[in-house]
């Protein structure tokens, strides 16, 4: 079994190519369970048609230490397996705790006991690493290969550097290893150069370029995959190739971060600073 975390700055679309790249490895014939560590709790939304999955974090605020694993994990889209860890009460507790807890239940619930059968399982994990809770799938070695959704805006590109240096603290102990970087456009200036100069420079690959499209948004609003929404469409086909790329790839690297000086000078070197 791969295991997978994706990480990235909020905001940048990680849940949505999440799952949409999840949609291509399972219409391959893959068992895909994916755990959202996001205390919005929409990592699974697409490929359960809504908000359907009650976290695990609610579930043990409402029922106590009784909970089944059938309670806090539902099948969706393909048969994929998807389980939501949740978050604290508004204004109470960590949400980081809370992906520690839901992970550390899931494996007391026998999660991962069918990890035979199960071909990947995925972690969508809210923005880089800087709190040790977020950091835990890497941390623990739950996950094992990292990929980073990224774009050609600067913040994006720095919590992309910023998360390779948590890689390169938590490879030290264990086997963690940055798998690429995938772009998810937002259409700027010289986007596909910048991020291919970026992952040069870090040591990786741009594994695929995620052109921006609305169908995606059109398939959100029906809370559906692209590939599930309309499986015709060229962007259907992008996310397919990006599954399959991951399925393929053997790229697995110890990351080489910058300093934020040379983060702006490979800006500036490619015109996005004036």
């Amino acid at each position: 079994m791969r295991k997978i975390a994706i990480y990235g700055k909020g905001g940048i679309g990680k849940s949505t190519t999440t799952q949409n790249t999840v949609a291509g490895l399972a219409e391959m014939g893959n068992k895909v369970m994916v755990v959202g560590c996001d205390p919005k709790a929409d990592s699974t939304r697409l490929l359960l048609g809504g908000l359907a999955q009650k976290t695990v974090l609610d579930t043990l605020r409402e029922e106590g230490e009784d909970v089944e694993l059938e309670d806090v994990r539902k099948m969706g889209f393909a048969k994929t397996l998807c389980t939501e860890s949740g978050g604290p009460e508004p204004g109470v507790g960590c949400a980081g705790r809370g992906i520690i807890t839901s992970i550390n239940l899931l494996e007391q619930l026998g999660a991962y006991a069918d990890s035979e059968e199960l071909d990947y399982t995925f972690y969508d994990v809210l923005g880089d690493v800087v709190c040790g809770g977020f950091a835990m799938p890497i941390r623990e070695g739950k996950a094992q290969e990292i990929y980073i959704v990224v774009s050609g805006e600067m913040m994006a590109m720095y919590a992309a550097n910023n998360i390779c240096k948590g890689i390169v603290k938590f490879a030290e102990a264990g086997g963690v290893r940055l798998g690429g970087l995938i772009c998810n456009s937002r259409n700027v200036d010289k986007e596909q150069e910048l991020i291919q100069a970026l992952a040069d420079r870090l040591g990786t690959q741009m594994i695929h370029f995620v052109p921006r499209d609305n169908m995606v948004q059109r398939a959100e609003l029906e809370r559906k995959t692209v590939i599930e929404f309309n499986p015709t469409h060229p962007q259907a086909d992008e996310y397919r190739t990006l599954a399959k790329k991951i399925s393929e790839n053997e790229m697995r690297v110890v990351p080489s971060p910058m300093e934020i000086e040379e983060l702006e000078s490979l800006l500036v070197t490619h015109g996005i600073i004036n």
